[in-house]
């Protein structure tokens, strides 16, 4: 088992699972600290969630997925996705609480695997396709 592990961090699955933990912990500090340092809520959030957005789009692009896209067409592309992720996110949450009768721990879980593995997917196929 150990020995799986130098090949285990470095598969692209991996670096897009740890990037987008370290997305999700970077929201959740810089949204506490700026509300906490006196923005309001929805204001600390947005700008947390914009600081979030541009590190993990700049670490995906750069680490996961070897810095071979031109911002140009990643970026846009990035945007998209992420758009349509909260948008899939929505309606996993809700198809699951009001047609499944899901728990809010079960319908979190579910939303974050399924939005991962959309994500995931998306990028891979048409964020950052494999060049060559």
């Amino acid at each position: 088992m150990i020995d799986a592990l130098p090949g285990l961090i470095q598969t692209r699955l991996f670096r897009f699972l740890v990037v987008g933990v370290g997305a999700a912990l970077l929201l959740f500090v810089l949204s506490w600290l700026l509300v906490s340092l006196g923005l309001s809520p929805f204001v600390g959030s947005a700008v947390a969630y914009a600081i979030a957005f541009v590190v993990a789009y700049s670490a995906q692009r750069g680490w996961t997925f070897g810095a071979e896209h031109d911002h140009a067409t990643a970026l846009p592309r990035y945007l998209t996705l992420q758009l349509g992720c909260a948008a899939f996110s929505g309606l996993v949450s809700h198809v699951a609480v009001t047609r499944f009768g899901l728990s809010p721990v079960a319908m979190s879980a579910l939303t974050t695997a399924a939005a991962s593995a959309l994500s995931y997917i998306v990028s891979s196929a048409w964020v950052f396709p494999a060049r060559g």
